[in-house]
């Protein structure tokens, strides 16, 4: 993966002109996909990963050509949640070509295009902005009905980036109902509302806990407060996601609580969440 870098004189003129075909490269990927949501968190911990991951899985399912685009570029757990291993391959377009988790969706991460999977990645600012563009254009997405891009927490320069090189991507807010998480996720409004990108919908995740022993429901981290956050801004609320130790397993595991685990209520759940994003969206 080439990353492009500033020049002077005629190397900043073959630069511009690379810039200038990316861009267009990029403006072509985008026409082909319907759908686009950057999947944000106010901090780190709430499960925003896992959210995009089960999202991804569940919207496929369905039958909905889904990619699912990792730009976490620090922290890049999709593929290992995923089971995913390897390298990207070129596309007969000559252009990188996804990962297949399966039929129904693709997807890509920095970790697949670099050798050392434990390897810092130690980037500024201007070169996130030109990779993040690069997994855009220079990767034959085809065409989709969903993007679902997993961004790492906070409002630096990966969702930042994202806002200005997709222009109508939607921000799908996941929060924790505890204070202390809902406190940063308005931040993230801010965020989005200062950028002007739309917010889609909030999800609360790990919303209370059913015992084991006793089937009892227990509120780990308190119940209600992303719905009720929702209400008070003005937003969509998707729907909330129990607490489920198999989300951990299935995680480290690689392998997909959805498919496992179908009748559980975190499966359940995302299912109903992919059904109101689709009815949200008229396909």
């Amino acid at each position: 993966m080439e990353i492009i870098h500033s020049g002077t004189g005629c190397d900043a003129a073959k630069q511009q002109t690379k810039k200038d075909a990316q861009d267009i490269s990029v403006e072509n990927s985008l026409l082909k996909i319907k759908h686009k949501y950057i999947v944000m968190s106010g901090k780190g911990g709430v499960g925003k990963t896992s959210t995009s991951v089960n999202l991804s899985i569940a919207l496929s399912n369905k039958g909905f050509k889904v990619g699912l685009m990792d730009v976490d570029l620090h922290g890049p757990d999709v593929p290992r949640m995923l089971g995913l291993k390897g390298m990207l391959d070129l596309s007969k377009n000559n252009k990188l070509a996804p990962m297949k988790y399966s039929e129904k969706l693709s997807v890509v991460s920095i970790e697949a295009l670099i050798q050392n999977k434990d390897e810092a990645i130690i980037w500024r600012g201007p070169i996130k902005y030109s990779a993040i563009k690069q997994f855009i254009g220079d990767v034959d997405w085809g065409d989709l009905d969903f993007l679902i891009i997993d961004s790492p927490p906070g409002t630096g320069d990966e969702p930042l980036t994202v806002a200005q090189t997709i222009k109508d991507a939607k921000a799908i807010i996941v929060t924790t109902p505890q204070e202390v998480s809902l406190a940063d996720v308005r931040k993230s409004i801010s965020f989005c509302k200062t950028l002007k990108m739309e917010i889609f919908g909030l999800i609360e995740n790990m919303s209370g806990f059913a015992c084991p022993h006793c089937n009892k429901d227990i509120d780990l981290f308190g119940a209600g407060g992303g719905e009720k956050m929702a209400g008070e801004s003005g937003i969509i609320f998707l729907g909330k996601v129990p607490f489920d130790h198999n989300v951990v397993s299935c995680g480290d595991s690689g392998t997909s609580l959805i498919n496992n685990y179908s009748g559980s209520p975190v499966a359940k759940a995302f299912d109903a969440i992919a059904d109101k994003m689709a009815k949200l969206v008229s396909i």
